[in-house]
């Protein structure tokens, strides 16, 4: 979708001698809406920009007398409702996946500040996540199967993966490792580099405002053992697709998860950090549901956009549960 032309004009609300609301244009790009019931000295100001878009995204700057814990929300929905704009549309790739499906739900769950669209590969994926007619049916690998879904939307959140597959047989009683494979055209290099690809340049060419990326931690290492799963070298093939992202000019956000748990969400302090140095630390996991929440929470601040982050978390009796995304993404400084 191309970028609308943005027009610098946005409302203030503020009081007037007859207790009116009035509206008035800014000359400016941004502008500030001023709650009626506090004076300007005093008043919390949002910074709005003039494009539409984006007004859902702006960041909040509460004065020192008023509580912190948000009248920012309502304030942009506010802002949101005046614009008249419509909430921007979000894809999700891999959405059948365990952690597809839990950014998908977390979307529709919000649709005052999303539009959710998902993609899967069969009808039958389709069906597990509900069928509905914002769920997409398409091959990454196939570029124009996946056209239909990204035309139209404003940000895409990447979460296929190839997956092996344990070859039968194995009797862990007998003590040894299992052997995996991959099935045929769904090696790594097929999924996680070309398919991946695919959906980078499907992005571009719709204008496509942002990319969250989620990969894996381990990257740094050639002889890591996940490459070792059926001879895929699959971390290799992620980091080439995450490489091809960060040269491909649009805005971005790398999420390279540590090992992923089926536990509860939001009852953790998250840990962000760089080149693989969490996995030499004992924490080295972290909750599906967070890494679902962090994908979303990526497309409602700039400090997330050109940043690369490697992400785990502490236990859950250890640390604060992370609740300010903003400051989370602002203390990440790699770009790759």
């Amino acid at each position: 979708m191309a970028m609308a032309t943005r027009v610098p004009s946005v409302c203030a609300i503020a009081p007037s001698p007859s207790s009116s609301r009035q509206c008035h244009k800014l000359r400016s790009g941004v502008g500030s809406i001023i709650s009626p019931r506090s004076n300007r000295s005093s008043a919390s100001r949002i910074r709005v920009s003039s494009s539409p878009s984006s007004l859902r995204f702006a960041s909040v700057s509460p004065s020192p007398s008023s509580p912190s814990s948000s009248p920012g929300k309502r304030f942009l929905t506010v802002a949101a409702s005046m614009a008249g704009a419509p909430p921007p549309t979000v894809l999700v790739t891999g959405a059948g996946g365990r952690t597809g499906q839990m950014v998908y739900k977390k979307l529709k769950e919000r649709p005052d500040q999303f539009v959710a669209r998902g993609l899967v590969r069969t009808e039958e994926s389709k069906g597990k996540i509900g069928g509905a007619d914002d769920v997409y049916v398409g091959d990454i690998r196939d570029a124009g199967s996946i056209v239909p879904a990204i035309q139209g939307t404003d940000f895409l959140v990447i979460l296929t993966s190839a997956v092996p597959k344990m070859k039968p047989g194995f009797d862990p009683t007998k003590g040894g490792r299992p052997e995996f494979y991959f099935e045929e055209g769904a090696y790594p290099e097929q999924v996680d580099w070309l398919g991946q690809k695919n959906q980078i340049d499907a992005a571009k060419a719709a204008g496509v405002k942002q990319v969250v990326l989620v990969g894996s931690m381990g990257g740094t290492n050639p002889d890591h053992p996940l490459n070792s799963l059926g001879n895929g070298n699959i971390l290799v093939w992620k980091r080439k697709a995450e490489q091809y992202l960060a040269d491909s000019g649009i805005p971005y956000t790398i999420i390279r998860a540590g090992g992923l748990q089926d536990k509860e969400g939001g009852i953790r302090e998250l840990i962000v950090g760089k080149d693989d140095e969490i996995l030499q630390t004992p924490t080295r996991t972290i909750a599906r549901e967070d890494v679902a929440e962090v994908c979303i929470q990526a497309l409602l601040f700039e400090e997330s956009k050109y940043k690369a982050l490697d992400l785990a978390s502490k236990p859950e009796d250890a640390g604060t549960p992370t609740k300010d995304f903003k400051a989370l993404f602002a203390s990440v400084t790699t770009k790759f």
